[in-house]
């Protein structure tokens, strides 16, 4: 379906005809297609459980499912040749983007954004992606869809890239998403619609405001939905109670944890979810409600949710109190609470304000370690603080909460701790298999962690990740001419690995950050390096 737009002479937003959007169809493909979803799952007619999820039906749903149920109990029937008679693939050319011995890393970034970039003009009917009115960017590989917290870090790219155009069609693609949904989903998909991701639209809402592509009061009203979607159930809970998203600790203080609204295995990953629920003594369903909130964390995987770091089984996210989550949280209260005061609205803002406070004194109360010196997550259950350090610890640096002896602390741990020679280690585990553990390095860790020491003066170390970051990234360009999903943190010309599918290569967040940051350190030799051939 065409998606008309046009520029708003007042406010410099665009305006979408919204009746021209095609219309979303929020069943999932597990709803839609019952028992034959079961079996393409079950029996992996594709190496990847997300890929059946994402196909698109060549004719009605309903009449694909009648015909499986008339044909699938023939003797000589082909379950993958029914599913590719009855289903279209998103196969991206390999042909499509080839790197360019030429060209600097810069340049490189620059010319991936067109190829990452998507325009939905017409919409696969049927199919599990949620329409947008705008032109979005993907993060590459397997993920073909818009996602939640990926936008924010790939976003400060496309600012440094000069997509103003851009940036501006995915603000009020998640402008449109929460006045739909109430929320962002994980992604633009309908079997991410029970969870969002971390909460990082206060944050995008500033970046939209610094680069003149909207003032951060526009989204006031998304804003306080989104907030009503994090803290729904908390105001009638009772110490020690736990509510969807909420938790209100022993003391009365009322905090947030990661969750999902189904307790099913998750499609795009049903047969993996299905097998590690067989491993755990606990009902599958408990299992596959914390996976799926380790799903929501953006951390999926990671020790950090495991009782056991070699056994994925042993995952208790929902019991887990998490630092980032609740620093996030601190900001879009404050946000809202900045906002609102701009806009006149007094009430509200010191409503926020308050709530913000209180905020940040609970995360001192629980999550802050004198010990350690360190933020850590609280186990909410057991009422005692996680002993995972992990580099979620710089999450309350990043966002302004935490006092500047704390923040000392914090840098003298992770430089003792999790700094390697290659930026900011993701935990201290380095044999679990999963994909957020060591040795294994994130483009956005290595920004917040950046950004957030920067802010407390702690120059030094904050430039001595960047270097190490930019070098690795260099490293890996001029061996293979691509940046990827993720990077072992040395330098080195290995891949990393971990996690539920192959190492992707794109990538929408890496290719932010460093874009980014080598505006930042011009002098970094990240700047001249250039694709073998």
């Amino acid at each position: 379906m065409k998606l008309p737009r046009a520029v708003n002479d007042q406010t410099g937003r665009f305006d979408t005809d919204i009746g021209a959007i095609s219309s979303a169809d929020t069943l999932t493909p597990a709803q839609r297609y019952q028992e034959l979803f079961v079996a393409v799952q079950m029996q992996r007619v594709f190496p990847d459980s997300k890929t059946f999820v994402d196909c698109a039906p060549r004719k009605h749903p309903e009449r694909i499912l009648e015909a499986y149920r008339a044909r699938c109990e023939a003797p000589d029937f082909d379950l993958a040749a029914f599913v590719h008679e009855h289903f279209s693939l998103f196969e991206m050319s390999a042909q499509e983007f080839v790197a360019n011995p030429n060209d600097t890393l810069s340049e490189h970034i620059d010319r991936l954004w067109p190829v990452l970039t998507r325009h939905p003009r017409e919409h696969p009917e049927h199919s599990s992606l949620l329409p947008l009115p705008h032109d979005y960017v993907v993060p590459g590989g397997r993920f073909t869809e818009l996602y939640y917290w990926d936008s924010y870090f790939t976003m400060l790219g496309l600012d440094e890239s000069g997509h103003c155009d851009l940036l501006r069609a995915m603000a009020d693609n998640f402008a449109y998403l929460i006045d739909t949904y109430g929320h962002v989903p994980n992604g633009n998909r309908t079997y991410y619609l029970g969870r969002s991701q971390p909460p990082v639209f206060a944050l995008m809402t500033d970046l939209f405001e610094e680069t003149g592509v909207h003032r951060a009061s526009d989204y006031l009203p998304q804003l306080h939905k989104e907030h009503s979607f994090w803290m729904s159930g908390g105001d009638v809970l009772r110490a020690g109670e736990a509510a969807r998203r909420c938790v209100r600790l022993v003391d009365g203080a009322l905090l947030n944890r990661y969750w999902d609204d189904s307790d099913a295995p998750r499609e795009e990953s049903y047969l993996e979810d299905i097998t590690t629920a067989r491993e755990s003594a606990r009902p599958a369903h408990e299992v596959y409600r914390d996976l799926r909130a380790g799903a929501e964390s953006g951390w999926d995987f990671s020790s950090r949710w495991l009782d056991d770091s070699h056994r994925l089984s042993s995952i208790r996210t929902t019991s887990i109190v998490p630092v980032d989550l609740n620093s996030f949280l601190y900001q879009l209260e404050r946000q809202i609470a900045r906002l609102s005061e701009i806009m006149g609205k007094h009430g509200p803002a010191s409503r926020f304000r308050q709530l913000a406070e209180a905020r940040q004194a609970a995360i001192g109360r629980h999550l802050w370690s004198e010990v350690t010196g360190a933020y850590l997550d609280y186990d909410w259950r057991l009422r005692q603080q996680r002993p995972n350090l992990t580099a979620a610890t710089l999450a309350p640096l990043f966002v302004g909460l935490a006092s500047q002896r704390q923040a000392d602390r914090v840098a003298q741990t992770v430089e003792a701790r999790l700094l390697t020679p290659g930026g900011l280690a993701t935990t201290e585990i380095g044999d679990s298999g999963e994909q957020w553990d060591r040795p294994n390095g994130w483009a956005p860790l290595q920004w917040m962690g950046i950004r957030g020491l920067q802010d407390y003066r702690h120059d030094a170390m904050a430039a001595e990740i960047e270097k190490r970051w930019l070098s690795i990234v260099a490293t890996l360009y001029e061996s293979e001419g691509k940046l990827v999903e993720k990077y072992l943190l040395r330098p080195c010309t290995e891949h990393a690995g971990g996690g539920e599918y192959p190492l992707q290569d794109g990538f929408g967040w890496t290719n932010g950050v460093t874009r980014k940051l080598m505006q930042e350190d011009p002098s970094h030799q990240a700047n001249r390096c250039r694709a073998s051939t």
